[in-house]
């Protein structure tokens, strides 16, 4: 049957056609937002003239979210002190949402952010160490660098360095983890999506290493879904509770809407094993058409932009385009 029924015995169809009936409405409502919010919904979800939405996001850099953390920078070009820490103060994690913002590439404040990241040079298994006392670079941070080098634009050779630095960490089953060199064996959903936002970046930033890109995308896909994205292989149970829920930003953390708008930003084909996870989705829309937003991840902060458990645009914004994609 076409009518598929969750725990709760909420008709996931109906609910489907709720959101649609609604959608209109619940797109204006972003629309009232941050210029993060309002270019991404435009682009998105009302198949806007890519100068209308451009002009939007123009004003990331000038108004809300995104100035007020690009006013924070300090004199040295980091941000809260720190390359990686504090968290989520820190170089890294700011630039991180900046990108997720959709802060503009080149833009001269994320570059000279940026310029940091090299700041010890390469290490010698070619990718970025921040630390002295560690003789290695790690997995999980690599693939943030690479994505936020390659989104921002850095003019750095050195990117195709950490690039093949993760190629060469991939494991077995197909994903990463940044335990490995400890003798981890299993790949980890928090280090494997890290990499794959990576990938992403570099691949449209450097379209002639795409077929590298692709091969080990493939297989880090492969991992994702025998897992059904969220769910052990072998028992079919929650790996984490902590993945069911709607996190943002997701800092380094996975969960299930961080993958499913992943899968959705790259197109990706659509595969049965992602049912229990769009499922899931559905079954957290609220009665007016909007997601909540869970508890933040413990850490430091500039300032909070959306309020706990209340309708998120942030939430909503994901998955109507998860939804959108898969229906597509």
């Amino acid at each position: 049957s076409a009518r598929r029924f969750s725990k709760t015995g909420f008709c996931c169809l109906d609910r489907y056609n709720f959101a649609m009936e609604t959608h209109s409405e619940t797109i204006r409502w972003l629309l009232q937002g941050d210029p993060a919010i309002r270019w991404q919904a435009l682009r998105d979800l009302s198949n806007a003239p890519a100068q209308e939405f451009q002009a939007e996001r123009a004003r990331i850099a000038t108004e809300g979210w995104g100035a007020r953390l690009l006013s924070k920078q300090d004199e040295d070009g980091n941000w809260g002190g720190g390359l990686y820490s504090p968290k989520w103060k820190s170089t890294t994690y700011t630039l991180l949402l900046l990108r997720q913002l959709g802060l503009p590439p080149e833009h001269p404040q994320a570059l000279r952010g940026c310029e940091k990241f090299f700041c010890r040079g390469l290490e010698r298994d070619g990718g970025i160490n921040f630390w002295k006392s560690f003789q290695h670079s790690e997995t999980c941070i690599n693939g943030m660098l690479l994505a936020l080098l390659a989104y921002f634009r850095y003019p750095d050779g050195r990117i195709h360095s950490v690039f093949e630095f993760l190629l060469r960490e991939q494991m077995p089953d197909g994903g990463w983890n940044c335990e490995r060199i400890k003798g981890a064996t299993h790949a980890s959903f928090h280090t494997t999506i890290s990499v794959l936002e990576g990938l992403d970046e570099y691949a449209a930033r450097y379209p002639e290493n795409l077929s590298a890109v692709m091969e080990a995308r493939a297989k880090a896909h492969e991992f994702l879904l025998q897992h059904r994205l969220y769910k052990s292989h072998r028992s079919g149970e929650v790996v984490d509770y902590k993945m069911t829920l709607m996190h943002f930003p997701p800092r380094w953390h996975y969960d299930f809407i961080r993958v499913l708008d992943y899968f959705q930003s790259i197109k990706a084909s659509k595969d049965e094993r992602m049912n229990d996870a769009i499922e899931l989705l559905r079954s957290k829309q609220n009665e007016n058409g909007t997601w909540p937003l869970n508890t933040p991840w413990p850490g430091l902060v500039y300032f909070h932009m959306e309020e706990t458990g209340q309708p998120s645009r942030w939430n909503t914004l994901r998955a109507l385009r998860v939804l959108k994609w898969w229906a597509s």
